[in-house]
């Protein structure tokens, strides 16, 4: 073979992406005056990029890298338009990205688009492979940001829901094959460590010993090696990043005793293969069992996800419908929805009438009548007519999304208690691989034989793996918020959850909350200023969004007056022109605070009205009382139940609300409140809660409309009621979809279960180490009894959260 031949057979890997090639098929390109060879034009276009990026560092610091060319393709931003959530002045998506390899990979991805203009903030989580982008609208495209992606070799593409099952049942997957390798080579090993056993009491030819242990040896390689390689890489990692985790204890133990047993085939000494094939198989059993109660929990978020169909009847300008998918349908178009199909995108009824199913929604089983006007929500069942609907947003736009993103985000957060676990897991690693050093140390210098003192500690680094430690918090986080997500209860995070298990007053709205809030107007007095008194009334209020106002609007049923001006008082009122007169409703403070004067007659009616628990509107124009309105709103059904659950909670109770002190006193007498704050603006409640935070409590508001959105947000939990939106999802703390007001009781006893149950799992888990570590270093417990109650203690705390799918 001539030099050539040899040259362009030559082995040679790729600059970028490591893959092996002969030398003739690389391509080759001189920068800064040396010659580099890449795989394909794709890596040299990856590497010229990287380099004229000043981010060569990436190829420094790369580890755990795992030969291959990157997955180069075209990008379309049009798949990715329906993810991009925009506020304003800013736009924001989440998308995944294939190829990412290593720490180094997030490091690169992160760097490269921090650098481009526009870009606000871009996070990458290298377990999820998922990245978070957010950028300033209009200062660079979605697209660029795709491209440049794809120029460095990590292929984004759209997040769909559910991946986070598809993940749990990969993962499965994973640890099925595993175990099912493990469990195979780990009977027959034992079959043959028998008779080893056998041979060591009655008597065993060399030759056969030998012949045995090394069968034994060949055994057990692949369970340490490929059953057990999730262990020891992450291990390796482990160490390298010099935060050691649990994976290092099992892959100490494991490797110890293997290690320690090829050494004595060749000395003559007895072999533990038995215990280092033993140890991977139980702990990868329990982790099997664990990955399925995961997913077992993450399922119902799926489930809900699959009820909104992938395409939708679109209706065109012919009047026929037609199929097409989902991404091809935004705000304006109509869509046909027939009986007996679920509703695709959210938007309003344009005609057609039926009942729809809402009940994934809201838990609501009871049907609803929609006619046209009404609101739709995708992934709602019609159940009795056809309906012709206006779509009002994308299909990621829907309050369904909202719904499996605000879960999905509230599982990803952690609550303040998982601190404890995360910084105990911190030192206990060290301190335990510590002990067991000590444990070998003190064996041998009692005169111990080495092996007994290989096996005692060994025995201490397996049973004190902190498996339950890292269970404890966020399983039951996971199948608590899930649980009571079933319900309508949609909780933003784990920290949330954890407020809320701790919360010890409950202040309640009024008006909306624990009231109807459809009070009707049952005085009505004019003063004779104006002829035109009811119609003006009318036309002001038709512009208030508070239900007293709405009350007025409804009482008048002729035509209504323009207005000129307006001005919404929030909680106080409202004023506006109307054929040059200016006129102002709202509450008595209103008036006294615009210098109205209300004369004896008005205040006695007043007073009077106020008296029999009636809320009293005052009406002024031109400076000068006009009238009033005596209106009644009574308690809803559910509220007396729903007080009394939370005071059996041991809960204190307070009403806060902007209507006068009568109708406050007698909607609190009727219910049992003692605690009424009446007459408050909306920066009056958010004064009350702060008072109550500074006498020490725990303060849970539960309110519905805008002017309470200042005392919701001062409150440790602000819980929005019955405000099925989108931004109401986003702005509150916990939304609860349901109108049922004893949810709010159920709320408050779950999370309170949930944490009581995070507390017996990491009592359980502290007490199962602080009995089993002494046994084990004073040598009661044999390595595989400590593997099996290792694994007995992971299942333990997972069985124990699993009881929260119960509400």
């Amino acid at each position: 073979m001539s030099v050539t031949e040899r040259r362009n057979k030559e082995k040679l890997h790729c600059d970028h992406c490591q893959q092996e090639m002969e030398y003739s098929a690389a391509v080759t390109a001189v920068i800064d005056g040396q010659t580099r060879y890449f795989c394909c034009h794709g890596c040299l276009g990856v590497y010229e990029l990287i380099h004229s990026e000043s981010l060569d560092a990436f190829y420094q610091q790369r580890c755990d890298w795992q030969p291959g060319r990157p997955a180069f393709g075209k990008v379309d931003a049009r798949e990715f338009e329906g993810n991009v959530r925009n506020d304003g002045s800013s736009s924001k998506i989440d998308l995944l990205l294939s190829g990412i390899r290593c720490a180094s990979c997030v490091w690169l991805v992160e760097k490269a688009l921090a650098r481009l203009d526009g870009i606000v903030s871009a996070r990458v989580n290298y377990a999820t492979h998922r990245a978070t982008i957010q950028w300033r609208t209009g200062e660079i495209t979605l697209e660029t940001i795709l491209n440049t992606l794809a120029g460095l070799g990590y292929l984004p593409r759209p997040v769909r829901h559910g991946a986070q099952v598809e993940a749990f049942t990969e993962e499965k997957r994973d640890l099925l094959l595993r175990f099912g390798t493990a469990g195979f080579f780990s009977m027959q090993l034992m079959l043959i460590i028998a008779a080893l056993y056998a041979g060591f009491f009655q008597g065993i030819e060399t030759t056969y010993r030998l012949t045995f242990q090394i069968i034994s040896w060949a055994l057990a390689t692949p369970v340490v090696f490929y059953s057990g390689w999730p262990f020891i890489s992450n291990a390796l990692r482990s160490l390298r990043n010099r935060s050691l985790n649990m994976d290092a204890l099992v892959a100490l133990g494991s490797l110890s005793a293997y290690f320690y047993s090829v050494a004595m085939i060749f000395t003559g000494g007895e072999v533990f293969f038995d215990t280092s094939a033993m140890i991977i198989t139980f702990i990868l059993l329990g982790r099997f069992l664990e990955a399925g109660s995961r997913l077992k929990a993450g399922s119902a978020l799926a489930a809900l996800a699959d009820l909104q169909p992938s395409e939708a009847l679109l209706v065109g300008e012919d009047g026929h419908a037609a199929p097409a998918p989902l991404e091809q349908i935004n705000a304006g178009a109509v869509i046909e929805v027939l009986p007996g199909g679920r509703v695709p995108l959210d938007g309003t009824v344009t005609a057609g009438e039926s009942d729809v199913d809402e009940s994934m929604l809201t838990g609501e089983s009871a049907p609803v009548a929609k006619a046209p006007g009404s609101t739709v929500y995708a992934g709602t069942l019609a159940i009795t007519g056809r309906l012709l609907v206006s779509v009002t947003g994308n299909a990621h736009e829907t309050l369904l999304s909202g719904i499996i993103r605000t879960v999905e985000e509230a599982q990803a957060r952690k609550a303040p208690i998982q601190g404890v676990a995360d910084r105990v897991a911190g030192w206990f690693v060290p301190a335990i691989i510590l002990l067991a050093a000590g444990t070998f140390a003190w064996w041998r210098i009692d005169g111990a034989p080495t092996v007994t003192a290989l096996m005692t500690a060994v025995s201490v680094l397996v049973i004190a793996c902190p498996c339950a430690l890292g269970l404890a918090t966020p399983l039951a986080i996971l199948v608590g918020t899930t649980a009571v997500s079933r319900k309508g209860i949609l909780v933003k995070g784990g920290d949330i959850f954890e407020t809320v298990s701790k919360t010890t007053t409950v202040v309640l709205d009024k008006t909306g909350t624990i009231t109807r809030g459809k009070p009707s107007v049952t005085d009505t007095f004019d003063y004779g200023i104006s002829n035109r008194f009811m119609q003006c009334c009318a036309s002001l209020e038709a512009w208030s969004s508070h239900p007293a106002g709405q009350a007025i609007t409804d009482a008048w049923l002729g035509e209504r007056l323009p207005l000129d001006g307006l001005r919404v008082i929030p909680g106080m009122g409202v004023s506006g022109k109307i054929e040059g007169e200016t006129w102002l409703a709202g509450s008595r403070v209103l008036l006294e605070k615009k210098g109205v004067t209300l004369d004896d007659k008005c205040l006695e009616t007043t007073d009077r009205l106020e008296a029999e628990g009636k809320t009293t509107v005052l009406v002024a124009c031109n400076g000068h009382v006009a009238g009033l309105f005596g209106l009644i709103d009574d308690l809803r059904d559910d509220a007396e139940r729903m007080i009394e659950a939370l005071r059996a909670q041991g809960l204190g109770l307070m009403i806060l609300t902007g209507d006068n002190a009568g109708v406050a006193r007698y909607i609190a007498e009727k219910c049992g409140i003692t605690q009424v704050r009446s007459g408050l603006d909306p920066l009056g409640k958010a004064e009350a809660i702060r008072e109550l935070k500074r006498s020490g409590e725990t303060v849970l508001m539960a309110g519905d409309g805008i002017n309470d959105a200042p005392a919701l947000t001062e409150a440790d939990t602000g819980v929005s009621f019955g405000t099925a939106t989108a931004v109401a999802i986003d702005s509150a703390g916990v939304t609860i979809m349901n109108d049922d007001l004893t949810l709010l009781d159920t709320l408050v006893a779950h999370s309170r279960r949930c944490f009581a149950i995070i507390r017996q799992n990491l009592a359980w888990a502290f007490g199962y180490n602080l009995i089993a570590l002494p046994l084990a270093v004073t040598g009661v417990l044999h390595p595989i009894v400590s593997a099996l109650l290792m694994a007995t203690s992971s299942l333990v705390v997972v069985s124990n959260s699993l009881r929260l799918r119960k509400l």
